[in-house]
């Protein structure tokens, strides 16, 4: 997508892509991605750092450090969903707690979950078609 945009003179001002702890281990958007947004000075909208919740059923980490993780990196802004009072209050606490992670904490944290991320497997967006509303209503393309 950058390259393109790059070919027609086309500049974001910003990108919103997935950041999350199982995202460093497969098709990474923060190793392929993130650095050139960086460079390009464009803002990096962070989205799913728990995957649609699916991250959480991996057991390797909590909510709160997913938020952690997606917020310790180069990020504008991270969004996250927040459709339930338990879940506002589990954002502002980890806004409440939120300190820059350590070189070591990262590297513990992505310890725990490169098993569980190697294939993929928590990040259905980037492995099936669940999230690929295209794919669902290929009546949109006329």
């Amino acid at each position: 997508m950058l390259d393109v945009a790059d070919e027609h003179g086309f500049r974001f001002d910003a990108v919103q892509l997935p950041l999350n702890v199982m995202d460093a281990h497969f098709r990474s958007f923060r190793h392929q991605v993130v650095p050139r947004l960086v460079k390009q000075e464009i803002g990096v909208l962070g989205m799913k750092a728990m995957g649609d919740r699916i991250i959480l059923d991996s057991g390797a980490v909590s909510a709160v450090e997913c938020l952690h993780y997606a917020m310790s990196l180069p990020t504008s802004v991270v969004i996250t969903g927040i459709e339930r009072m338990k879940i506002l209050d589990q954002a502002i606490e980890a806004a409440r707690t939120f300190r820059p992670m350590t070189d070591r904490e990262m590297t513990a944290l992505l310890a725990r979950t490169a098993r569980p991320a190697a294939r993929g497997q928590y990040e259905l967006f980037k492995t099936s078609a669940r999230f690929d509303g295209t794919a669902r209503n290929p009546s949109w393309f006329g």
